[in-house]
């Protein structure tokens, strides 16, 4: 013969589990406010012992349970505010989408991004490094969608049409120094001829201090 439970616990919030639901059901009918409102804290304690992970929960969500499974008549002086019944189940607002078309989709929204806030940089050095930082991503996401060999001009065309002419850099000066490259630095600067020599004159000097060999080197035996 099969047993039917006489008074089955209504479970609001059922991950707390019918022994939670039937402490807030009676700490909900205690008269006094005062024993009221220490008896919902204990259950906020007891709730976090009995789940570790609720420990790394937000108060206020723990507390937000706790009104709900007294079906929002719990009236205590707890550090939040009951939060409004009519919101419960509401549906979110939807989310909006830019509906603006995007001139090169293979760049994506946030390329256009930052040229807009690279036109706004007064600053010529900074605006400049803006564009070899723009121009980097650029030539990654372009070499993405195309794998053959493309010319720096193409993103620099780029470059002007989305800004509608408004960023400039030297197609030459990019070229020479690689600036487009992924692995270059923004703060690249070529060294200059007197640099070089310099360098040239100090690897011929090293190459100069190192010991003759006077063919004192002994061959080993076999």
């Amino acid at each position: 013969m099969e047993h039917f439970e006489p008074d089955k616990q209504k479970l609001i919030l059922k991950e707390y589990g019918k022994n939670i639901q039937r402490l807030v059901d009676h700490i909900t009918a205690i008269e006094d406010r005062d024993r009221r409102t220490q008896s919902a804290y204990t259950v906020i304690e007891i709730i976090k012992q009995l789940n570790p992970t609720m420990k790394q929960e937000n108060d206020q969500k723990l507390w937000d349970d706790l009104y709900i499974m007294s079906d929002f008549k719990l009236e205590v002086d707890a550090p939040f505010p009951m939060p409004e019944k009519e919101l419960l189940g509401k549906k979110p607002l939807p989310i909006g989408y830019p509906t603006s078309e995007i001139k090169f989709k293979h760049y994506g929204r946030n390329i256009e991004k930052l040229i807009e806030v690279a036109i706004k940089l007064e600053d010529d050095e900074e605006q400049e490094a803006a564009i070899i930082f723009i121009g980097q991503l650029m030539r990654s996401f372009h070499s993405t969608w195309n794998r053959e060999n493309f010319d720096d001009a193409i993103i620099l065309d780029d470059i002007k049409t989305l800004s509608k002419g408004k960023l400039h850099i030297d197609l030459e000066k990019v070229k020479e120094n690689g600036l487009f490259e992924s692995n270059t630095h923004r703060d690249f600067k070529p060294p200059r001829q007197e640099e070089r020599t310099n360098t040239k004159n100090k690897r011929s000097n090293h190459s100069a201090k190192r010991r003759p060999n006077n063919g004192h080197n002994k061959k080993r035996r076999n």
